[in-house]
């Protein structure tokens, strides 16, 4: 915090300790904002103190005032003992498998996990000899029926990839608490301001922070945060693999995570506004938003989730290429491209049953994935309400 007089961290909202989180200005003459510190090299003044360092910083990579500022704002959010930044998305996902897992052990990851996540387990954590399997994101308790001996984590994504399954991660963390397994869950798409794992018993939080904490599609980051417990072995796989975030893209964490509590609010009253408005229109099969009454993990959503995404999925009528790109390439709102979480709306097709193993994808149809941005609602409409009727056109 700015540390100002009585202020009691644990009383604060979302919102304040957002605002206020993470950055000192007295010791930074005075400057609201934490500045961008870059360097490597840091000096030491004596020999003594070169041989039993006490300052902050000893080198560039173990971190600087930029990225601790971020650290500490996550910290706080999360109700975490602490937390670690990294330069993406994948690299936190890559640290916290790996800090839970030697060689020997496996790991259970869901089937609707982020790609990239599932590649990492599949191309580099078996080639050093970490089973991976995955399971049914909708199992539940029923998770005890997969687990070994061997079995020393759980990668739990809630809302799923693509298909934005919920998870009943208090039952999963009932099941693996008392055998010692560790729970790690993705936490990209609702952000600590509508979902705390860590409350639910999880003990690693990862963040795609490029997504929803930077806001501007204008840097890679990502984050790592964990339990008392846990965090020993994160800082350590962190520090082993030479992972550290440069001070401008920190800097620009922490501008975006300042206007997150504001952002994510239009975020999900838009995603849901838009998800509801697309369940009436000609050519949609089905929507999957878990905030609407329709999904079949709505009950869980509500329990657990105090706000939506902007991310979801909707699968339309099947058709051919052609009928797609017809639809696609003249939206004139909806660009086409990876990533969500900036203020620009997204729209890119997508076909799990590429990835699905534990359980196949089958539902006929086209599926699109939208990430929801900050433009004015009725012309986001318009502009897709357009592109299905050129689909739908095509198809005849």
């Amino acid at each position: 915090m700015t540390n100002k007089k009585g202020a009691d961290a644990a009383k604060l909202s979302a919102e304040t300790i957002l605002t206020h989180a993470g950055r000192k200005a007295d010791d930074q003459f005075g400057f609201v904002n934490t500045p961008v510190f870059r360097g490597s090299t840091v000096l030491f003044k004596t020999l003594a103190e070169h041989d039993a360092p006490t300052q902050a910083y000893t080198y560039g990579r173990a971190g600087n005032p930029t990225t601790t500022g971020v650290e500490a704002l996550v910290s706080e959010l999360e109700g975490a003992y602490a937390t670690t930044l990294v330069p993406s998305g994948l690299a936190a996902i890559t640290v916290a498998m790996l800090s839970g897992v030697k060689a020997g052990d496996e790991i259970l990851v869901t089937d609707t996990a982020y790609e990239p996540a599932r590649s990492f387990g599949d191309k580099f954590l078996e080639k050093m000899g970490v089973g991976v399997r995955y399971y049914d994101p909708r199992i539940g308790a029923g998770i005890a029926a997969l687990l070994t001996d061997k079995t020393k984590a759980i990668w739990v994504e809630s809302p799923g990839s693509l298909t934005f399954e919920i998870q009943d991660l208090p039952a999963i963390v009932a099941v693996a608490k008392p055998r010692g397994i560790r729970v790690m869950v993705d936490n990209s798409w609702a952000t600590p301001l509508y979902y705390r794992p860590l409350a639910l018993g999880a003990d690693v939080v990862i963040h795609a922070a490029t997504k929803m904490f930077v806001g501007h599609s204008d840097a890679l980051v990502g984050s790592v945060s964990a339990t008392k417990e846990a965090w020993p072995d994160v800082l350590a796989t962190r520090r082993l693999l030479g992972f550290n975030v440069a001070g401008d893209d920190a800097y620009l964490t922490a501008r975006g995570m300042r206007t997150l509590a504001i952002r994510m609010k239009e975020h999900s009253a838009r995603s849901i506004e838009f998800a509801r408005w697309l369940e009436g229109r000609d050519g949609v099969e089905q929507v999957y938003h878990p905030a609407l009454s329709s999904h079949p993990d709505h009950a869980l959503f509500k329990r657990d989730f105090g706000g939506a995404g902007s991310l979801f999925a909707v699968r339309i009528k099947g058709g051919p290429r052609p009928a797609l790109a017809a639809m696609m390439d003249n939206l004139q709102l909806f660009a086409m491209g990876y990533s969500w979480g900036g203020y620009e709306s997204l729209c890119v097709p997508i076909n799990p049953a590429r990835v699905r193993t534990a359980v196949p994808w089958t539902a006929p149809g086209q599926l699109l994935r939208i990430h929801i941005g900050l433009e004015g609602i009725d012309d986001l409409k318009a502009d897709f309400a357009a592109g299905l009727d050129r689909y739908l056109a095509a198809l005849g």
